[in-house]
């Protein structure tokens, strides 16, 4: 998938406000730990997530999504009456109908006439918006477009909690478990638009995918509980990695020393770590939010992007990455130049 005129006009992050050490999840499950022989301290060393963020009680997903969308939109100036479609990335929902996007459209008071819509793909959700409404904006059906994305860990992480402090809780919940208990919230939103239009903006030149969906039952979650068999999808998510990264270098032209910046969805200190040895690359390209931040899920890559932005490591000119995966199996990764 290759674009012409697609740019990024700008992208924004929200931290959730609440700061949730792996420490005291430790704390609370303390009495489990003992009774099926766990150590203290082993989320945070196994993972490297030493914190992750809730959002205050009652903040919902478009809540969220809304507070950096309209964030965007000052950062950038650009005019709402122009968005043609929003496109609501989050696996974290208000109601199974009316979809979240709909929620924020009403929330932004966008035109009657942008589209809006939902795309849940687990993780990869905001990616495959990106690459969506970049179609729409090719063909010329829309000139400019916004993305959001609005997640919370709270609700899921307390249920698990629930779940692994009863009198039968055994090892192979809390392996089950583990997973959820990484996650972080958190909300990112995106702006993009036709080339011609923002001559200010950020080239996205499209990009590669791969399905693996012989491993669609290695995570599967619900709004209050999610089981992943970790060990294996970080098997099958690698190599279906290493696949998709072989597809861009053979469609794309891209190479170990192709990419200035790496922006990855990050769910653990080993997946990054092991993703980027596998492919080749350079770890100090990667700009590891997970040890405060967690899996904040499909909101991580934009918030990645976002907060890379802000510090200086994605300025005019740089090569970057986009690289997610998602529990299915499915991988996406993409370019842009900054």
């Amino acid at each position: 998938m290759r674009f012409q005129n697609v740019s990024i006009v700008g992208v924004a992050h929200v931290d959730a406000p609440l700061r949730i050490t792996s420490a005291e999840l430790d704390d609370r499950l303390a009495s489990t730990y003992a009774r099926i022989g766990v150590q203290a301290g082993l989320l945070e060393g196994l993972s490297g997530i030493v914190a992750r963020r809730f959002w205050d009680e009652g903040v919902q997903p478009s809540d969220a999504a809304t507070l950096a969308a309209e964030k965007v939109l000052a950062d950038t100036g650009i005019d709402r009456s122009k968005i043609g479609i929003l496109v609501n990335t989050s696996v974290c929902r208000d109601y199974i109908e009316p979809s979240t996007a709909c929620l924020v459209h009403g929330n932004l008071k966008l035109s009657p006439e942008c589209m809006n819509f939902d795309v849940s793909n687990a993780c990869l959700g905001f990616i495959n918006g990106m690459k969506i409404v970049g179609n729409m904006i090719e063909r010329g059906q829309v000139d400019y477009a916004i993305v959001v994305d609005g997640e919370g860990s709270r609700f899921v992480i307390e249920k698990t909690l629930e779940r692994l402090l009863a009198p039968d809780a055994d090892e192979q919940l809390f392996r089950d478990s583990f997973a959820t208990m990484t996650l972080g919230s958190g909300a990112a939103a995106m702006i993009l638009a036709r080339s011609d239009l923002v001559p200010g903006g950020h080239k996205f030149l499209g990009g590669v995918d791969l399905a693996g969906t012989e491993h669609n039952r290695l995570c599967m979650g619900q709004p209050d509980w999610m089981r992943t068999r970790t060990g294996e999808l970080l098997v099958a998510g690698l190599g279906l990695a290493n696949k998709t990264w072989q597809k861009g270098k053979d469609e794309l032209g891209w190479s170990s020393d192709h990419f200035d910046e790496l922006v990855l969805h990050q769910v653990s200190r080993v997946h990054t770590e092991r993703l980027v040895g596998l492919l080749g690359l350079d770890l100090d390209k990667v700009l590891a939010i997970y040890p405060e931040f967690g899996n904040i899920g499909p909101a991580s890559v934009p918030i990645v992007l976002s907060k890379a932005v802000e510090a200086g490591r994605v300025v005019a000119g740089k090569k970057v990455a986009l690289m997610g995966i998602g529990s299915g199996l499915n991988v996406s990764m993409a370019e842009l130049v900054w």
